[in-house]
């Protein structure tokens, strides 16, 4: 089983952030977190990276619903897309297939939840 579902267009990196963005409060999501990778390993490491952001995305009524079926579901929250161009302007997104990571977690509610999640995270992959 994949454990992601990823799409590649043609953009620049900051449209398709912003494309990702708005795409993903359509269905409901916010972003709580944005990890510019290539700005973090240049300061960290000193090393030049593509581009490459993290958005951690959370639909906070499905997110109640896991902590309520888990409650150490948060270790595996917020929900992560990314968005990567190794090639100039081939912008490659990808988001978490959160079936597939609470495979380990043993709970049936937990998986209706997470079911539901993954449908709205390939609606927005999939109409980018």
């Amino acid at each position: 089983m994949e454990y992601y579902f990823s799409k590649i267009i043609t953009d620049s990196f900051e449209n398709a952030i912003q494309k990702v963005t708005e795409a993903l409060k359509a269905e409901g999501f916010g972003i709580l977190t944005e990890i510019d990778l290539k700005a973090t390993l240049k300061k960290k490491l000193e090393v030049d990276f593509y581009n490459y952001t993290i958005l951690g995305a959370c639909n906070p009524p499905f997110a109640y619903k896991a902590l309520l079926a888990e409650d150490k579901i948060g270790t595996m929250l917020p929900c992560n897309v990314i968005v990567q161009e190794k090639v100039a302007g081939q912008i490659e997104v990808s988001a978490v297939d959160p079936a597939a990571s609470m495979l380990a977690v043993e709970n049936k509610e937990l998986v209706e939840i997470a079911a539901e999640i993954r449908d709205r995270l390939k609606k927005v992959i999939e109409q980018l």
